[in-house]
């Protein structure tokens, strides 16, 4: 069967777009909402959400998708549904819909296997191909790798991916190694997750003098389809061709096996995403038109999902064990328990924070009842955004392999040419997203995980999105680019402030810098910021302020050691953070110091009002 290439075409559509319907199909929960043209601007409008239905007894993802929009049709009173089907395009002011999409990540998502043959090269390029498509990548196979074949082949035949990525070898290089690989997965013959009866959809984006080779080898084991090489030449990674036939792939083959989705399909208006692929869409879209450098983060359940672009480069990476319900403990696990506890601004003994965690992890759905459970729940929080990060930063690098021009000083400090593209000072917006960021009790607590788990350098703001619709908006701007940073823009993100954070370290109470901020109502407040100081200042979120910062000789705002800075701030819900605390941030060694000094910060900045001193 060959693919007809549907992500990487627009959708033709024929009539205005006035009302728009847009769901998202979670493993848990089928969020929709409706978006409506109000004057010349698009507005989210009403929401509702039904329990995803695409296991037993249901067995059909169309259901909660119908009943997420029933609850639309009773807060609008709009008709929207005609029995089991949509009525599109509006028939009237009150009836209708001009078009219905849809993304998904019910059924566990897309998990992915790739395969290259050296690990940090075409390894690597494949897994950020799969990343950006939205897949989770549950092993990375290469000819380098350490694995003896047998295990190779054992591997790919006991994790049934739903699809598997082949690369390797720049064009014209050698295909020894990618022949090779395609024999270990001729002999796995790999069976999919869902479907018993079709074959696996496998995808060859390696050196193209191999693929008759690998035609010869696996074109009657697989659904094998063959699309450019993903490192053509050692210097370029071209992974656009190979993220829209994974699109294509998961729309014809895996979706079509998934319990309702052959129905849903012929529901939408345009080609259903994969959750993270469209919420990663609408991330590298309001880069592009803003011209931000910024950093996206996800946090779920299950896993936590990174996103950044800098200097127009998008990358995305899936941390498929760190998360706030199902895979906490592995967060407990990869953190250790002191780097979870040097959050907590009380003294709990060792066994009854791990009772607590486990409590978390056997009812996942439940939220916190009291302040410590709360406190504890953000400490983890906090770790978990921690790590993902870091595991972001490996991947998002330049390109392993090749040769650039290298300074003594860079010879000196080892560095490779697989350097992280994430620069912390050039990164001008943090975007958060999922439950314990976007539910937060209070805004300024969302804001401090963020800023206490990333670190922010020198000037950067902080958003958080309100409901969750990033992946309705990413799918929606595929369409209608205005449509969806419209509501973006107005509905979706909540811009919560600057931390301003100088970099460089200091005894507690030395000074750090002398500031001078300049209100919109002109007036101006002089200060000093001394080193373990949190400050907060209330900026509304349509102000500005002017800001003029002295650095005391080794603390850097960005212009170098000393030197002074004046900016132009943003406002937000929360306001303007000044944060004194020094970078890298180092919480006092001493159980009793770092208690008094979390306090100190938390009451500094109103983190939880009326909590009581322990």
């Amino acid at each position: 069967m060959t693919a007809v290439s549907h992500a990487s075409k627009k959708p033709k559509i024929d009539h205005p777009l006035n009302v728009i319907v847009a769901t998202d199909c979670g493993s848990t929960t089928t969020k929709a909402i409706l978006i409506e043209r109000v004057g010349n601007e698009y507005r989210q409008t009403f929401r509702g959400e039904a329990p995803t239905t695409v296991e037993a007894p249901f067995e059909d993802v169309t259901r909660g998708v119908l009943n997420a929009m029933a609850e639309i049709e009773e807060l609008s009173g709009r008709k929207i549904l005609d029995g089991d089907k949509i009525i599109t395009p509006c028939r009237d002011a009150t009836t209708g819909v001009d078009i219905y999409i849809s993304t998904s990540s019910a059924g566990g998502g897309l998990q992915m296997m790739v395969t290259g043959v050296v690990q940090n090269m075409t390894g690597e390029s494949a897994q950020r191909a799969a990343l950006g498509a939205g897949a989770i990548v549950i092993d990375v196979l290469a000819s380098n790798d350490g694995r003896l074949p047998h295990e190779k082949i054992e591997r790919i035949r006991t994790m049934r991916p739903d699809m598997i990525l082949m690369s390797g070898g720049t064009d014209g290089g050698a295909v020894t190694h990618v022949v090779e690989m395609a024999e270990y997965i001729a002999a796995a013959e790999p069976r999919p997750r869902f479907g018993a009866t079709y074959k696996l959809p496998l995808i060859y984006a390696g050196n193209k003098d191999a693929q008759g080779q690998v035609k010869k080898i696996l074109g009657e084991k697989a659904a094998l389809e063959m699309t450019d090489n993903i490192r053509p030449v050692l210097e370029r990674e071209n992974l656009a061709p190979a993220r829209n036939k994974i699109h294509d792939l998961f729309l014809e083959h895996v979706m079509q096996q998934a319990p309702g989705y052959k129905k849903l399909i012929d529901m939408t208006g345009a080609p259903i995403m994969p959750t993270p692929a469209a919420v990663g869409v609408i991330m590298e879209t309001i880069a592009k038109r803003e011209h931000l450098n910024l950093i996206g983060v996800d946090i779920g359940g299950a896993t936590t999902d990174v996103f950044s672009v800098f200097e127009g480069v998008f990358n995305r990476t899936v941390s498929a064990n760190l998360g706030m319900s199902y895979s906490i403990s592995n967060v407990l696990a990869e953190a250790g328990l002191a780097n979870i506890m040097r959050w907590v601004p009380f003294t709990i003994d060792e066994q009854t924070l791990r009772n607590r965690i486990k409590n978390k992890m056997v009812r996942p759905t439940t939220v916190p009842q009291t302040l410590d459970e709360l406190q504890i729940e953000q400490a983890i929080a906090r770790e978990a955004l921690r790590l993902a990060l870091i595991h972001h930063k490996s991947l998002a690098t330049g390109l392993k392999g090749v040769q650039q021009e290298r300074t003594i000083s860079d010879v000196f400090e080892q560095q490779t040419s697989g350097k992280t593209l994430i620069d912390m000072l050039k990164l001008d917006l943090i975007v958060g997203s999922g439950g314990i960021l976007s539910h937060a009790p209070r805004r300024i607590q969302s804001m401090l995980m963020m800023v206490d788990a990333y670190e922010p350098l020198g000037f950067t703001r902080l958003s958080v999105d309100s409901i969750f619709m990033m992946p309705h908006l990413g799918v929606l701007s595929t369409i209608d680019e205005k449509a969806a940073t419209d509501v973006f823009v107005r509905d979706c993100m909540v811009y919560l402030g600057t931390c301003i954070a100088p970099i460089g370290q200091g005894k507690d109470g030395e000074r750090c810098a002398d500031y001078g901020i300049t209100f919109p109502d002109g007036m101006i407040v002089k200060d000093q910021l001394t080193f373990g100081e949190l400050r907060l200042f209330p900026l509304a979120l349509d102000q500005k302020a002017v800001m003029t910062m002295q650095p005391v000789k080794q603390v850097n705002l960005g212009a170098g050691p000393g030197t002074p800075v004046t900016r132009e701030i943003q406002g937000g819900v929360v306001g303007l953070m000044l944060d004194g605390r020094g970078r890298p941030l180092q919480l006092p060694a001493d159980h009793q110091a770092r208690v008094a000094a979390l306090t100190k910060w938390f009451k500094a900045v109103d983190l939880y009002p009326g909590s009581r001193d322990k």
